[in-house]
């Protein structure tokens, strides 16, 4: 163990030494290895330990079932159900695989080691029976790269040649192997990663820059981020040009230029390729694609991100001068979103260190990530910010959405950042209770807080001698200037401070030294970025959420549905949505605190209704399995009577839209589709007007769920300018309409109604649109079945 240990060491350091150690100069830090640090008692260590715990009861053999299936081995067990058997089968194992890795580096735990050892030993049964270095559980998956080797090329944003975005798939497995070898030590996982990348210049290698753009059109994860690690541990160029030619020049040209075009874009699929780009940029020292990076994070955080730290509203960026759908949607943000933006976060301030990375790096820890899974387990895929909505729990044994695969993640690298390290210095980022042994300095760090129950923290060292080094303090945006205190030994000491956003103690130290930490907090507001009349309440970096009731819903833990993983029930009308009210500069005031242990406060001073007079606010991470509110109506008190009534009108005509709809889907956006089954062939999907649409010079269809054959019609939106489009309507294959829009209806965006023969109706209706001979679909923009 203890040569295995010190394996693992070296290779982490050899990691973060290609990435961190000359890029940017003297400012650029280095992370501390996970296996340094250990999380003690507190909410992040006891989501750790619940995480380990369903991590452990995974079944490792039917995650890789279809690895052996795929490589035309016998499966040891039937694979699970869900994503894992319905196109995107394997990705939970390639999420696995760096779960372990991660859990492993945390804990040390060697059951955990012992299943990495088991995965890796199985895959690479699967990797010498393919032969040429491949390794996937994508169904049908060599026939596609055969395909596609030979040039014939069908991308769309969530299909190649016919499959469930295999690329993304692929890259899950690609991250496995490099986690298993970079944080677990897994020397195998590396020679595997090497094969299955030298396989993938095989199957591009005759194709043509632009072909490879082609491919980059549906989604692809981090590929150019893993590429550029295996150039990192290599050193081989080939792996370098790789990582470029799998960085798509579509997103990668605007963010060059200091553009933001992201609007309508799905948003995870993008955050994953700006990773990539900042791996790159720190490997081939280029400060044009460090500097897109680093555009693309400030434009997402400050312009389109909520209070919790997530973007995103139905997995897409809307337009960033609208928030009204986020307010709106049961799909909020995404949790793979945060995940992504933390990864980002973590490798843009280590490179350029600055308080303003890890102050969003701290909000989306315990606001998102850590809210994200419930205390006894099941992960969140969306956080809704409509107020008095809920959200859905992954079923541990049947959900295995994408945000299970990031969840399993989530939760066993928390102690990543919350040290860092330049020279002999160590840097202290984040107030969570835990340990730091700096073996190579003789210095171990014990970090004791209850953050954010208390408002301080105790750092006490314990060193082989004494030694002269500095300690750097983060000093938050969250606290006021000058109001941070700290004490040595009791003793209250002058600090010097940066201009990254450090307080610093340079001193001779010896063991047994003590500082105390203050970190006073106050209560904020945050209006939602548009400017738009929504406020949040936050207490330092943790938001505050009202708890409307507990939940009795039917999916507040999923089932093995595509759409399991929507929080499907009622919505809470926003017209009956407490609402607030006050100066907005002093609006903050109104809300009292009524116990500092728990962080609990009143918001009796600042709501309007009686009724909600006694709500409780406490820390969103707290609630679970409970309607809450975290973005509250506001309006002055001057305009209260006209607020209320602009609610209330704008609300009951979507409830009545909302209650007659029996299924729905978003034409153009990925998910929704997918969870449609949607087909196609020649079909193209677009926006306009910050709308999303699909149309088609063929056919496209989906699969609607008719639940007890409520619905009995099908309600379409169109765009009133549009003409000359011809098409078929079919239900389970038969004719109910040919439709000729001939741009009539003017500039509005407008829906139509048809009616489905009642002897039509079935619990799954199959909605099929097909061009008439010499025209086309028109531009869709919404699908309802309907009452």
């Amino acid at each position: 163990m203890k040569i295995f240990l010190k394996m693992k060491k070296i290779i982490t350091a050899l990691v973060f030494t290609a990435l961190y150690g000359t890029v940017f100069g003297q400012t650029a830090l280095q992370p501390f290895s996970l296996s340094e640090v250990r999380l003690l008692a507190g909410p992040f260590k006891q989501a750790q330990e619940t995480d380990k715990k369903y991590i452990l009861s995974l079944d490792a053999d039917r995650l890789l079932a279809p690895y052996l299936r795929e490589a035309g081995l016998k499966p040891k067990a039937a694979s699970y159900g869900n994503w894992e058997n319905t196109g995107l089968d394997g990705h939970i194992g390639g999420h696995y695989l760096s779960a372990l890795s991660l859990m492993y580096a945390a804990t040390g735990d060697t059951k955990v080691k012992e299943r990495i050892d088991y995965m890796i030993a199985e895959l690479d049964k699967c990797q010498r029976q393919n032969g040429d270095g491949y390794l996937a559980g994508i169904p049908g998956g060599k026939e596609i790269w055969k395909e596609i080797k030979a040039g014939n090329i069908k991308s769309s944003s969530f299909s190649l040649n016919g499959k469930w975005v295999p690329l993304y798939n692929i890259h899950k497995i690609y991250a496995g192997l490099y986690d298993a070898y970079a944080v677990a030590g897994n020397a195998k996982a590396k020679q595997m990663l090497i094969k299955l990348t030298d396989w993938c210049i095989d199957v591009v290698s005759n194709l043509s820059d632009q072909q490879v753009q082609e491919l980059l059109k549906s989604e692809h994860g981090g590929l150019n981020e893993v590429f550029a690690h295996v150039y990192a541990i290599t050193g081989n160029q080939k792996y370098l040009k790789l990582a470029k030619r799998f960085s798509d020049q579509s997103i990668l040209n605007p963010l060059l230029k200091n553009t933001d075009a992201l609007n309508g874009l799905h948003a995870n699929t993008q955050i994953p390729k700006v990773i990539g780009f900042e791996q790159i940029a720190l490997l081939d020292k280029d400060p044009a694609w460090a500097d897109a990076a680093a555009f693309f994070w400030k434009t997402v955080v400050e312009h389109r991100t909520v209070a919790i730290g997530g973007n995103s509203v139905r997995e897409h960026f809307h337009p960033a001068n609208d928030f009204s759908s986020m307010t709106e949607s049961r799909e909020g943000p995404e949790t793979c979103n945060s995940y992504n933006m933390l990864k980002l976060t973590k490798e843009l301030f280590l490179a350029a260190p600055s308080n303003t990375y890890l102050d969003y790096y701290e909000r989306t820890l315990y606001n998102h990530i850590l809210s994200s899974q419930r205390p006894d387990g099941g992960f969140v895929y969306f956080t809704p910010m409509r107020p008095g909505h809920y959200r859905t729990y992954s079923n541990p044994q049947e959900s295995f959405w994408c945000c299970v695969g990031s969840g399993l993640e989530n939760h066993g690298k928390y102690g990543e950042l919350i040290y860092a390290h330049r020279a002999n210095d160590v840097f202290v980022n984040l107030f969570i209770p835990s340990t730091l042994n700096w073996k190579e300095k003789g210095i171990q760090l014990t970090q004791q807080t209850l953050f954010p129950d208390a408002e301080q923290t105790t750092i006490k060292l314990q060193l082989k001698s004494k030694q002269r080094f500095a300690l750097h303090f983060r000093q938050p945006a969250w606290v006021e200037q000058g109001k941070m205190t700290v004490l040595v030994n009791g003793k209250k000491v002058m600090t010097k401070s940066d201009a990254n956003g450090y307080a610093s103690i340079d001193r001779t130290w010896n063991t047994g030294d003590v500082v105390n930490i203050s970190l006073p907090m106050h209560t904020t507001t945050e209006f939602m970025p548009d400017g738009s009349d929504w406020v949040a309440f936050m207490r330092g970096p943790i938001v505050l959420a009202a708890e409307i009731d507990t939940l009795n819903q039917p999916n507040l833990t999923a089932d093995g549905s595509r759409m399991g993983h929507i929080a499907s029930g009622a919505l809470f009308p926003i017209s009956e949505a407490p609402l607030v009210t006050g100066p907005k500069n002093t609006l903050a005031n109104e809300i009292t605190l009524t116990d500092k242990k728990s962080l609990t406060f009143s918001a009796q001073n600042a709501i309007y209704q009686p009724r909600y007079k006694t709500l409780k606010m406490v820390p969103f991470y707290t609630l679970a399995e409970k309607r809450y509110v975290v973005y509250f109506p506001y309006s002055s008190e001057q305009a209260l009577p006209e607020r209320a009534k602009a609610i209330k009108l704008a609300e009951e005509e979507k409830m009545k839209i909302e209650q007659k709809t029996v299924d729905l889907v978003n034409p153009g956006e990925q998910q929704p589709e997918s969870d449609h089954n949607f087909k196609g062939e020649q079909t193209d999907n677009g926006t306009y007007q910050e709308r999303h649409f699909r149309n088609g010079k063929a056919w496209f269809s989906y699969v609607l769920k008719n639940k007890d054959l409520a619905g009995n019609k099908l309600s379409l939106t169109y765009f009133g300018k549009e003409k000359d489009k011809n098409f078929t309507i079919l239900i389970n294959g038969t004719k109910i309409e040919n439709v000729k829009l001939d741009g009539s209806k003017g500039n509005v965006f407008y829906t139509q109604e048809y009616q489905i023969p009642k002897a039509l109706l079935k619990a799954e209706l199959e909605v099929k649109f097909v061009a008439d001979q010499g025209s086309a679909i028109a531009n869709i923009y919404e699908v309802r079945l309907v009452r």
